[in-house]
């Protein structure tokens, strides 16, 4: 599977594990909601600072949110 598919699916998880909408993630990473969308669809090459923002926001650690 795409890499970018397996992070965005990975993000949409994490997220409704802890039961908040994009919208909510969006402002949590200091991103946009389009943004966020975007990622989970699989269509964005998301960049490492991002990924790190993403794990904050969803309050995981990188090894955890690279555990697929």
């Amino acid at each position: 599977m795409d890499i970018k598919l397996l992070v965005g699916k990975r993000v949409r998880e994490l997220r409704n594990d802890i039961g908040i909408s994009q919208e909510e993630l969006a402002d949590l990473a200091d991103l946009d909601r389009t943004y966020i969308t975007s990622v989970e669809c699989g269509k964005r090459n998301i960049s490492i600072v991002n990924i790190e923002k993403l794990a904050n926001a969803l309050q995981v650690s990188l090894k955890e949110f690279f555990s697929f």
